[in-house]
C-alpha cells in the first residue's frame, strides 16, 4: 500500500477515473480536479474541487486548496485534456485556443502550483501527452500542439527538477473512454478499432509513481498492440 497523497487532474472520467481506482486500490488517499465531480460509484476521494484548467489562477487555486486538505502532496497526475477535431480553418478560434489552455497551459499550472509541496524525495509528476505528442495527423492541429507542448514542457521540468520531483511523461494511444463521444463520425474510431483499457493504462501510471528514489521512467509509450496512431 502506497500511503501516497496524489492530485488527479480530470479524474471524473476517462483515463483519469481509471488512474482514481488504481491508485486507491494502492493506498492513495487522492484529491480530484475536474469540471464535474466523479460519479457516486467511484472509488472513495478524500477531496473533489470543481475547476475549469483553461482558467491558470483557478487552477492554481484549486491545487493549493486540495494540498492544504490532504495535508500535502505526494505525486500529481495531469490526465485532464480536451480536443477540437477539424482543419485549422474549419476550427472556431476559441476553440482552438481552449485546447491549449486546458490540455497545456492547465497542466503548466496544476505543475506550478503543485511543486512546492512535491519537492521533497519521492516527489513525484506524471504528465499525459499522447502519441499524438510524438507525431502529427491532419485535422488535429489544436491537439498536437498542446501535447506536443506536454513532452516538451515535460522534458525541460525533468532537467529542470533533478529529480525533486521526478517527472514522467505518458504517451497513450487511443484508449476506450468517453474523449471520443460527441465528435462528428468522421472523427470517431472505427468499429474495428484497437483501444486500449484505460486502466492498462493507469496500472503504467502506477509504475511510474512506484520507482525507488533516483530512479525515473521519464517518458513511457503505452498503446494498444497494432494501433495505427503509433509508429
Amino acid at each position: 500500500m502506497s500511503g501516497r497523497r496524489t492530485l488527479v487532474t480530470g479524474g471524473a472520467s476517462g483515463l483519469g477515473a481509471a488512474v482514481v481506482e488504481v491508485l486507491a486500490q494502492r493506498g492513495d488517499t487522492i484529491a480530484v480536479l475536474d469540471l464535474k465531480p466523479p460519479p457516486e460509484t467511484a472509488p472513495d476521494v478524500a477531496d473533489v474541487r470543481l475547476v475549469d484548467l483553461a482558467d491558470s489562477a483557478a487552477a492554481a487555486a484549486a491545487v493549493r486548496e486540495a494540498a492544504s486538505a490532504l495535508g500535502g502532496l505526494d505525486a500529481v497526475v495531469t490526465c485532464a485534456g480536451i480536443d477540437a477535431c477539424g482543419d485549422l480553418l474549419e476550427v472556431p478560434v476559441e476553440d482552438w485556443e481552449r485546447v491549449i489552455a486546458v490540455n497545456l497551459v492547465g497542466t503548466a499550472a496544476v505543475v506550478r502550483a503543485a511543486l512546492p509541496h512535491l519537492g521533497h524525495a519521492g516527489g513525484r509528476v506524471v504528465t499525459v501527452a499522447s502519441t499524438l505528442g510524438r507525431r502529427a495527423l491532419p485535422a488535429a492541429t489544436a491537439y498536437c500542439a498542446s501535447k506536443f507542448g506536454v513532452v516538451g514542457f515535460s522534458r525541460a521540468l525533468a532537467a529542470e527538477t533533478n529529480g525533486r520531483p521526478a517527472v514522467t511523461c505518458l504517451l497513450p494511444g487511443g484508449m476506450a473512454t468517453p474523449f471520443f463521444d460527441g465528435r462528428d463520425e468522421q472523427f470517431k474510431p472505427g468499429a474495428d478499432a484497437r483501444l486500449n483499457d484505460p486502466r492498462n493504462v493507469a496500472a503504467a501510471v502506477a509504475f511510474a509513481l512506484d520507482q525507488p528514489e533516483g530512479c525515473e521512467v521519464r517518458e513511457l509509450l503505452i498503446c494498444p498492440t497494432g494501433e495505427d496512431s503509433w509508429p
